[in-house]
């Protein structure tokens, strides 16, 4: 179901300061970088993503609001049929996005795990996959 973890996202709250952090102090190479979105890459296909944290307005969102956790999938309306059997939590429904098909489910803590199903041209272009997206 589940082909592997493309990313890991961690909502910042200064990006700048965070891409020094990451860049400088741990030495992480930079693979990509947009106004919110960064992504670290060191021999591996899986990203360590910074992203822009937004004010969020309930206490929910604001307990899950540090990280998501990102998979690739090969059939997104096939995996969100058997994740939706299994009574999961969505938090955003299965969409048609520019990068492919796109949704975002709940763990039983409330934390996010975005799932994305790339279109073929996008298989290794991580940049806008979640392109504008954190907890509102």
């Amino acid at each position: 179901m589940f082909n592997k973890i493309g990313a890991v996202i961690l909502l910042v709250g200064d990006i700048k300061e965070s891409i020094e952090f990451y860049r400088d102090v741990l030495g992480m190479q930079l693979k990509r970088e947009s106004e919110d979105w960064v992504e670290f890459s060191k021999g591996s296909s899986t990203v360590l993503a910074l992203h822009p944290a937004r004010k969020s307005r309930s206490k929910k969102t604001q307990k899950r609001a540090g990280m998501l956790v990102g998979f690739n999938v090969s059939d997104l309306q096939d995996v969100c049929g058997e994740l939706e059997n299994k009574k999961v939590k969505f938090y955003k429904k299965q969409t048609e996005e520019t990068f492919g098909k796109h949704a975002i489910i709940e763990d039983p803590d409330g934390h996010l795990i975005s799932l994305v199903e790339l279109s073929s041209k996008d298989e290794f272009s991580q940049i806008p996959y979640y392109h504008g997206f954190a907890p509102a």
